[in-house]
């Protein structure tokens, strides 16, 4: 692995930079500030502590990544990730709990170590953008049911979001109508403020108001539950205490974190790169998010992770540089050192309302409307996804997401489109539906096959030939395989292939091989395809190919 560069999403400093990334900066953080204490409530872990994971893990990534825009810190899908499977492992906020999730954390890091090392970022293309979308939509849903019980003033014990539902309804009865008022106050005033005002920190200013209407209506006497005491000041640095089998029990935990990671965090370091015309080195990002995560660790924190929400938020702030991440760091000791102690007298419906409006938020109408309309079997495997996300729980969906993912490709290349060329003097070559009945001329199939031949869909190959020959008007002299889109021929594709051939031979069809490039051609010159067809009857052009068929 060669030595990392250093503040490649920093440099070069300017005054412009400073100027304008600083006042980002600090505005990123009168943003977050009210998020990040939200995740580590849907984390489990002291509110603080959300706060711990603004304070190291983005200047590790400013150290060591490569993305200028990417803002590293807690996230609503990794937070869920950890409440739904740690928390059957010990009490959400117990010494044990804390211990096991920052544990977590520095095991994410380790395996993300890993992934720089062995250069395996690309897994990260494998949960597709579809799934992604349903997967994001879940966690919405699930941290959502989360919030409502504190939104309303009942109480939902439950971890699971199925029961939390029920537990909610079952209490509806014993709502308090003044914690309800308020909750639906600052919802409302966020979503709206998102739509007429997207820059303004509406969030900060919520917490700022309540904690004064607080003080001067006395809230609490009026049944309206607040956060109460928080510990303040700098976190103790230390490695997190967990023994060798709880440590093997938070594999399959810091895996899944590590899922959605890679596929968070490519995906919006990509999208911005790509906006502003901008190189990003993956593997550097990868490995600062293990350094990030590393930190977070040590600081008492939770996994962090690439937020394409506080991503979004920073590009509008005007960030341009993980310089606005620096100095988003400090304004965060800042608070730590000074305001903190202040959010006891904020109501605990507020922040269940912010962080309610965060996970609504996660549930991408617009991309699903889009989906539904353009791809209606991807919008079922969104909310297919969606659905066990929220269902069954964070951790089954990342690896259901996954599953999905690659049995879509599989899919893809198991079924591709395949086509009879037919050629008119009006328009040319013209692809048609390769339906039994269909010919190109009479004696003559020009067939495209748009994928690569391998052990899975090699059989539809030949089948679909087959009956394309069979059902042909007049007898089928010649069958031209129009190859472009194959690049790759296995060795049991190939056997089957052969056997086909000698089919076609013994009904009197000769095949030839057009548009074949040099990797498929490798291919069939190894696995004896080429000394079976004939290397007269592979050509690199489509003309060739048709000239045998004409002259023969």
């Amino acid at each position: 692995m060669k030595l990392p560069k250093l503040f490649e999403g920093v440099r070069p400093i300017t005054r412009e930079t400073v100027a304008r990334d600083g006042l980002a900066g600090v505005t990123i953080a009168a943003m977050s500030i009210p998020q990040v204490l939200g995740y580590a409530r849907i984390a489990g872990m002291p509110l603080v502590s959300g706060l711990y994971t603004a304070l190291l893990a983005p200047v590790a990534f400013a150290v060591f990544g490569s993305s200028r825009h990417l803002v590293v810190a807690a996230d609503s899908a990794t937070a869920a990730i950890l409440a739904g499977s740690v928390s059957t492992m010990a009490a959400p906020g117990s010494p044990a709990y804390l211990s096991l999730i920052t544990a977590v954390a520095l095991l994410t890091g380790g395996f993300l170590l890993l992934a720089r090392i062995l250069k395996l970022g690309f897994l990260a293309d494998f949960l597709s953008r579809t799934v992604l979308v349903g997967f994001l939509a879940g966690v919405g849903v699930q941290v959502g049911a989360a919030m409502v019980g504190d939104m309303i003033g009942v109480q939902t014990p439950a971890r699971h979001t199925l029961v939390q539902v029920w537990q909610i309804g079952s209490g509806v009865q014993r709502l308090s109508v003044s914690t309800l008022a308020l909750s639906v106050l600052v919802v409302s005033g966020i979503l709206l403020g998102k739509r007429f005002a997207p820059r303004a920190p509406l969030a900060l200013a919520f917490v700022v108001g309540t904690i004064l209407v607080s003080h001067a209506l006395n809230l609490a006497a009026l049944g309206v539950a607040m956060l109460g005491p928080l510990q303040t000041g700098l976190p103790s640095f230390a490695l997190p205490r967990v023994s060798w089998s709880e440590a093997i029990a938070l594999l399959p935990v810091s895996a899944s974190c590590v899922v959605v990671i890679l596929a968070q965090s490519s995906a919006t370091s990509r999208a911005f790169g790509e906006r502003y015309g901008e190189r990003v080195d993956e593997d550097a990002d990868i490995l600062g998010l293990a350094a990030a995560n590393a930190v977070a660790a040590i600081g008492g924190a939770f996994v962090v992770n690439g937020s394409p929400t506080q991503t979004a938020m920073a590009e509008r702030a005007g960030s341009r540089s993980q310089f606005a991440q620096l100095v988003f760091s400090l304004s965060v000791l800042v608070a730590l050192l000074t305001v903190v102690g202040l959010l006891k007298d904020l109501p605990r419906c507020v922040l269940a309302a912010i962080i309610f409006t965060i996970g609504i938020g996660l549930v991408d109408i617009q991309t699903l409307r889009a989906m539904r309309r353009e791809s209606p079997g991807e919008f079922m495997l969104a909310l297919t996804t969606a659905a066990a996300v929220a269902g069954l729980g964070v951790e089954q969906g990342v690896l259901l997401a996954v599953l999905l993912s690659l049995l879509r490709h599989v899919r893809h290349s198991y079924k591709p489109h395949t086509a009879v060329l037919q050629h008119t003097l009006e328009a040319g070559w013209q692809e048609e539906p390769a339906t039994p009945g269909v010919e190109s001329a009479p004696g003559l199939i020009v067939y495209r096959f748009n994928a690569d031949l391998f052990y899975a869909n090699a059989f539809r190959f030949t089948d679909e030939v087959r009956r394309l020959v069979q059902a042909a008007p007049a007898p089928t002299r010649w069958l031209v395989v129009e190859a472009d889109a194959i690049t790759n021929l296995d060795y049991s594709a190939a056997r089957t292939l052969e056997t086909l051939l000698e089919d076609l031979k013994k009904r009197g069809v000769e095949i030839i091989f057009a548009r074949v490039g040099p990797t498929l051609r490798a291919d069939m010159d190894r696995h004896g395809v080429t000394a079976a067809v004939g290397a007269e009857r592979i050509f690199t052009t489509r003309h060739e190919a048709l000239r045998l068929a004409h002259d023969g």
